[in-house]
């Protein structure tokens, strides 16, 4: 990675309305804007699922204003690391990109109780990734 910018990380999944949106919203909180952040859907939703912004609320991140958006390839190749969450076969891939996919449920159609050990888990690996990419 070209240390004189900002490291920078795309995450998908295929509504880009629950896993993806509190993934990037916990990484911009968590890395102080040092990392640039985006999140896209193949699929994209008409909005941000409510759990997943009732459950954030609580952890003092505001979703509300968040809105899906549709996965480019220049997202893409604007992006370091790619982060995939069940998106399978629809995010383009690039050469020289770093790509990880996380195993996480889908919280669509889930009400909070089910979304919370989805948003700990997240919030985990931002955590660690956040390590990893500002040391």
């Amino acid at each position: 990675m070209d240390t004189a910018k900002k490291p920078s990380v795309l995450f998908v999944c295929v509504h880009n309305a629950g896993r993806s949106q509190m993934a990037a919203a916990y990484l911009t909180a968590l890395s102080g804007g040092a990392i640039e952040v985006r999140s896209a859907g193949s699929e994209p939703a008409g909005s941000v699922n409510p759990a997943a912004v009732a459950a954030m609320a609580e952890d003092g991140i505001d979703l509300s204003a968040g809105t899906p958006k549709v996965l480019t390839a220049d997202a893409v190749k604007a992006s370091d690391v790619v982060i995939t969450m069940g998106c399978g076969d629809t995010c383009p891939v690039f050469p020289g990109k770093r790509y990880e996919d996380w195993d996480l449920p889908d919280p669509a159609g889930q009400g909070v109780d089910a979304v919370r050990p989805i948003r700990d888990d997240i919030k985990s690996r931002i955590q660690a990734l956040v390590a990893e990419l500002l040391p």
